[in-house]
C-alpha cells in the first residue's frame, strides 16, 4: 500500500541534529503567542496519529512510540514559534520523535537493571541486532500501512471493549489521559491504569503489529468499526461531560473514519460508517434548543444543517454500490440518508424508511433496530401499527429498564389520543432516563397531556 508522506524526510544519522527543513510562515493574523501556539498545537495534533504509528513499526513498542511523540510535540511547541511552522510537520515530528525513542533505549541499555526492564517486542518489518541505531529513516510507503496497523492493534479482539476504546483514543486520536476520562466519567487514574494494562497485555501477549489476513480480516475490521462508532456515540449521545470535550470525541470518530476510509476504499462498512457519522453529526447543531432542550428530528431547523458533512456523507455513499448483502453500518447510513434527504418531516419517505430497518434487522437482530422500526411503522402505517410491535417487543423482555421503550410506547400512546396510558408509560421513562436533557424533555411532554381526551 502506497504511502502519502512527502519524500524528502530529513536522515538521522546517530544523535545527530536534523536537517533544518524549509519553514511555513506563520499567518499574521495568528501571530500573537497564544494563537500561534493554539495554532501549533492544532497542527502537531492533527499529525499525531501518523508519528506514532510510523514510531510503533520501528521501535515494536507502543508505549516508548507515544512517549517519543510526545517529546516531539514537546520539541514542537517549544521551537515552532521561534523558527515557524515546518514545510512538512510529520516528517519533522517523525525525525525528532526517532531521534527521542534512540536516546531512551540508549539510556535504558545503559542501566543495570536493563534485563528487568518491560518486554519489547521486535519490529514486525526489521529486525534491530544494531541496537536502537537501526532505527533507520521512514520509508514512505510504510505510512498508511502504519496507521492501519495502529488501529488493528488498538482494537485487537484480546483487550475489551472499554481498554479498546481508551488505547485508541490514547495512541491513535492522541487524547490525553484527563479528557478520556472525563469523556467517561472515571478517576484519570482509573483510565491511566486501563490504558497500561491494555498496552502491557498487547507486549506481554506478543500482539504483532501487523494487518490481519483472511478470515480474520473481516473479525478485526468488525471491532476497529465498532471502537469507532463507540467513540462517536460517547460525543453524540453522551450523557454528561463537558460539551466541548463531547464535540471533540465526535471529530476524532470522524477523522478516524476518514483516514480508515482513504486506508480501505473498498470496504462497503467502512464507508457505511463514515456516512452514517457525517448524517448524523450534520444535525448536531439542532439537536438543542437556545435554553438546551432536546430538539426532536421532525422539529429541527433543517435549513441549519451542515450541509458539508451532508455532502460528504452522499458521495461517500455514491462511492461505495450497494451489495446486496450490505453490514449494518452501511444499511443505517441509508436509513440517515434518507431522514436528510427529506426537505421537511412531513416530506419524510417513512416507508422507505420502515423498509431499511426491516433490512438491517435481517442482519442484527437487535433489539434497539427492532424499536426503531416500529416507530417508522408508525409514521409509515400509523400509530397503531407501531404500537402492536412496539408492545410485541416489551413482552421479550429484551429491553427491560430500557428508558426509550417506555417513552416510545407513551408517544404513540398519546397519538393515539390513550393519554392515562401515555401517562404511566411517560413515568416509568422518567423514572430510566439517564441524562438531564432527557428527563426534561419527557417532563415536558408528560405535562403536556389532557386528561380530557383520555378513553
Amino acid at each position: 500500500m502506497s504511502g502519502t508522506a512527502d519524500r524528502d524526510q530529513p536522515h538521522l544519522e546517530g544523535r545527530a541534529a536534523p536537517a533544518r527543513p524549509r519553514r511555513a510562515a506563520v499567518p499574521a493574523e495568528r501571530r500573537g503567542p497564544d494563537a500561534t501556539h493554539a495554532a501549533l498545537a492544532e497542527v502537531a495534533h492533527a499529525q499525531w496519529y501518523r508519528v506514532v504509528a510510523t514510531l510503533m513499526r520501528q521501535t515494536g513498542d507502543l508505549q516508548l512510540a507515544e512517549d517519543a511523540a510526545q517529546d516531539a510535540v514537546t520539541d514542537a511547541l517549544r521551537q515552532w514559534p521561534i523558527d515557524g511552522l515546518p514545510v512538512n510537520p510529520a516528517a519533522w515530528l517523525t525525525t525528532v520523535g526517532r531521534r527521542r525513542a534512540i536516546d531512551r533505549l540508549r539510556r535504558e541499555q545503559r542501566r543495570p537493571d536493563k534485563a528487568e526492564l518491560r518486554h519489547r517486542p521486535a519490529a514486525p518489518d526489521r529486525e534491530r541486532p544494531g541496537g536502537p541505531e537501526a532505527l533507520d529513516d521512514d520509508d514512505p510507503d510504510e505510512i498508511a500501512d502504519d496507521q492501519l496497523r495502529l488501529l488493528f492493534l488498538c482494537c485487537h479482539p484480546a483487550l475489551g471493549h472499554e481498554a479498546q476504546i481508551a488505547l485508541t483514543l490514547r495512541a491513535v486520536a492522541g487524547l490525553p489521559t484527563p479528557a478520556i476520562a472525563r469523556a467517561f466519567l472515571v478517576p484519570e487514574a482509573t483510565m491511566a491504569q486501563r490504558i497500561v494494562r491494555a498496552k502491557r497485555k498487547i507486549a506481554l501477549a506478543g500482539i504483532p503489529f501487523r494487518v490481519p489476513e483472511g478470515d480474520l480480516v473481516a473479525e478485526r475490521l468488525q471491532a476497529v468499526l465498532t471502537t469507532i462508532y463507540l467513540i462517536f456515540n460517547e460525543g453524540y449521545a453522551s450523557t454528561q461531560g463537558a460539551a466541548l470535550l463531547q464535540h471533540e470525541l465526535c471529530e476524532e470518530a470522524l477523522r478516524l473514519g476518514r483516514v480508515l476510509r482513504r486506508l480501505l476504499p473498498t470496504e462497503g462498512e467502512v464507508a457505511g460508517l463514515l456516512a452514517l457519522m457525517c448524517f448524523t453529526h450534520a444535525r448536531s447543531a439542532t439537536r438543542v434548543d437556545a435554553a438546551g432542550g432536546l430538539v426532536l428530528l421532525e422539529d429541527q431547523d433543517r435549513q441549519r444543517w451542515d450541509r458539508a458533512l451532508i455532502d460528504e456523507g452522499e458521495a461517500t455513499l455514491a462511492a461505495a454500490p450497494l451489495r446486496a448483502a450490505s453490514g449494518p453500518y452501511r444499511l443505517q447510513a441509508e436509513i440517515a440518508a434518507a431522514h436528510t434527504r427529506a426537505a421537511s418531516a412531513a416530506a419524510t419517505d417513512w416507508s422507505v424508511i420502515a423498509s431499511w430497518y426491516r433490512s438491517l434487522l435481517r442482519v442484527t437482530d437487535s433489539p434497539v433496530v427492532a424499536l426503531n422500526h416500529a416507530v417508522a411503522v408508525s409514521f409509515a402505517d400509523g400509530p397503531e401499527a407501531g404500537l402492536a410491535l412496539v408492545d410485541e417487543l416489551d413482552g421479550t423482555g429484551r429491553l427491560e429498564g430500557y428508558h426509550l421503550l417506555a417513552a416510545t410506547q407513551a408517544d404513540l400512546l398519546r397519538r393515539l389520543g390513550r393519554h392515562a396510558e401515555a401517562r404511566d408509560a411517560y413515568g416509568r421513562a422518567l423514572a430510566a432516563a439517564p441524562s438531564p436533557t432527557e428527563r426534561a424533555f419527557l417532563q415536558g411532554r408528560l405535562d403536556g397531556l389532557e386528561p380530557a381526551t383520555d378513553q
